[in-house]
């Protein structure tokens, strides 16, 4: 069982990274692989996940170990895979899902894919109370997209939002869903992250 990897990011993609490591490149599920899109070719730390089935052993990655302690917790839970766990971690920090299990929120819940009525009580009734090993703050909302550099040129926005879309679309938003929001992201100007971002707080109002 890997614990973490240090490495240099080699690849990002809408459903994963690449990290190489003495000369081996790892493919890592990410909830947001687009988070380390300006680490390209940089040393970076990745704590790992290995999910063995059957059919697959697939590798996840995240990018602080309070998001990894989540990410076991919430697969634990009856109704949630690896692939629910990504998207529900990709809205934002551990204790924003916390905040809304603490408070029995689910009509926050079940606005994740995948997430039905059924699920979002049986999270509850699974995790309330039991996630004091993860790091719990009132820190503000993860989409701060005005902290970074909008790209300027059209082209390159219209690349990463076409990059946001199709992760996305891999995390388990029907097409349907991003059809409502894309016009009104094509009218700004951001990096893949940012409109990932974005998008993502539009989903869930």
């Amino acid at each position: 069982m890997y614990e973490y990897i240090k490495g240099s990011i080699e690849y990002t993609g809408p459903e994963y990274i690449v990290i190489e490591n003495n000369g081996i490149g790892y493919q890592v599920l990410t909830p947001n692989p687009y988070v380390f899109s300006g680490k390209q070719g940089m040393q970076t730390i990745i704590y790992t996940y290995q999910h063995v089935r059957e059919d697959i052993i697939a590798l996840y990655g995240f990018s602080t170990i309070e998001e990894k302690l989540m990410f076991r917790k919430l697969i634990g839970v009856s109704g949630i895979g690896p692939k629910g766990a990504l998207a529900i971690l990709a809205y934002g920090e551990p204790s924003q899902v916390i905040r809304a299990i603490e408070n029995e929120d689910e009509k926050f819940l079940v606005k994740f894919p995948g997430v039905g009525k059924k699920t979002a009580r049986q999270m509850i009734l699974d995790l309330k109370g039991k996630l004091h090993d993860v790091a719990y703050d009132e820190s503000p909302n993860l989409f701060t997209v005005e902290e970074q550099k909008p790209v300027s040129a059209k082209n390159k926005a219209e690349e990463a939002l076409e990059e946001a879309l199709l992760a996305l679309t891999a995390l388990g938003y029907s097409d349907r869903e991003l059809k409502k929001i894309a016009p009104k992201l094509k009218d700004k100007e951001m990096t893949t992250d940012q409109y990932i971002k974005q998008a993502l707080q539009m989903l869930m109002t």
